[in-house]
């Protein structure tokens, strides 16, 4: 019999996380065949033509050129002043929205989400995403004693499903007093789907409809691939429909600098609270800067500064939006061809409008995933298809991939 002396809310826990698991088989197959031999489609990370990791040259040129005492001192916990002024330009553009607004720097997009799981949430609550997420959602939430639903993420149209939204939204708030909701957009990860302004409104009249006295809403919008969606004003319109929200309903932007800076490992980013009520975001303030304390105690100083740096100076911030810009393209290019090809075949995918990921429905992920192994092309398998990693595979690999995905799926009976 196995020992263990684990609190009973941990025991029986293990991070096996599918996406780690399959580069893992993508490493070693490129070990035994050979690199150019192997598609290795489940990264979450851009590499460029050669599948070398990408890093802005401006960022890196910020970072390394920080002083010894900026790489290693503490920063406040609640971050740096000047890095919580420059995120909010850095995530809302010219599109920040009306209202009382704070920023609390957090380990990344994960610490955000974190933070607003433990504090807007009770043990036992349920928070809602839709049935196409990102899966380190529903770890975060088991991990904190709280449940996990989903509503269908498109209709049959594969339009947002905003009738599938609402029934869920009105089944939680019948049984509890808040809700989180959780929605990635634009770029969905890991679908590549974009909610358009039409979409947004319908989603912001839903919860404004279901937020009755006594009832809170908080509407957690994860923005981690916003600088690779489009155009960068345009895709941060969004915003501005978060101004003059009801005093019960906070928005929480998840902001990270993972992608945008290619600073993935650093794990630095922000939760930016917007509410029509001051009381809320100095709560809102207070609260999440007490967990960070609990949790981090503090963050990476020299990734905050970097950013600080770059959006203080209009020259470093043209040079940076430039080269995100090329990266855009790049994907754009990959996923564009898989989408052109999936056409031809016959390949059914999910819309893809921007983004690091392109997802193709099925009900035999796994069995789909092993067969591709064969042709050593490796992908995700998830709940409810199979993850297509397009920031990470060259273009001369995306060719005859939707083809040899369509014939996996045949081949397993789908």
């Amino acid at each position: 019999m196995t020992m263990s002396i684990a609190a009973k809310h941990a025991k029986g826990k293990s991070a096996q996380d599918k996406i780690f698991g399959a580069n893992a088989a993508a490493v070693a197959a490129a070990a035994k065949y050979g690199k150019d031999a192997v598609t290795n489609a489940t990264i979450g990370a851009i590499l460029d033509e050669d599948e070398k990791l990408v890093c802005l040259p401006t960022v890196e040129e910020v970072f390394r050129g920080l002083s010894t005492n900026e790489m290693i001192a503490y920063a406040p916990i609640s971050g740096l002043p000047e890095y919580l002024d420059c995120v909010l330009t850095a995530a809302f553009g010219n599109s920040r929205p009306e209202g009382y607004i704070a920023a609390v720097a957090t380990a990344g997009g994960t610490g955000a989400i974190h933070h607003a799981i433990w504090n807007y949430t009770d043990n036992g609550d349920t928070v809602l995403c839709s049935d196409w997420y990102w899966g380190a959602y529903k770890v975060l939430c088991q991990d904190m004693g709280r449940n996990f639903t989903t509503y269908k993420m498109l209709d049959e149209n594969n339009k947002f499903n905003l009738p599938a939204l609402k029934e869920k939204v009105d089944e939680l708030l019948a049984k509890q007093d808040n809700l989180l909701y959780l929605l990635n957009t634009p770029a969905h990860n890991p679908t590549g789907y974009s909610l358009s302004g039409e979409d947004m409104d319908g989603v912001l009249a839903i919860l404004k409809e279901a937020a009755v006295p006594g009832k809170n809403i908080v509407f957690f919008l994860d923005v981690a691939y916003i600088d690779y969606a489009g155009e960068k004003e345009e895709v941060r319109k969004i915003f501005k429909k978060l101004s003059g929200l009801p005093a019960n309903i906070l928005c929480i932007v998840g902001y990270s600098m993972s992608k945008g800076f290619t600073m993935y490992g650093q794990r630095t980013g922000a939760m930016i609270g917007v509410s029509s009520d001051k009381s809320v975001i100095d709560e809102f303030a207070a609260i999440n800067q007490y967990t960070s304390r609990a949790t981090w105690s503090n963050i990476n100083r020299p990734a905050m500064r970097t950013l600080a740096t770059i959006y203080s100076d209009p020259e470093l911030l043209a040079k940076v939006c430039a080269e995100r810009d090329y990266y855009y393209q790049m994907i754009k290019a990959r996923a564009d061809l898989f989408t052109k090809e999936a056409e031809e075949c016959g390949l059914p995918m999910l819309p893809y409008v921007a983004g690091f990921f392109l997802s193709i429905p099925a009900k035999n992920p796994d069995a789909i995933c092993d067969k591709l192994h064969e042709d050593n092309i490796f992908a995700v398998p998830l709940a409810a298809g199979v993850r297509i990693a397009v920031c990470a595979v060259p273009l001369k690999k995306i060719k005859g991939m939707a083809a040899k995905v369509n014939a996996a799926m045949q081949a397993v009976g789908e």
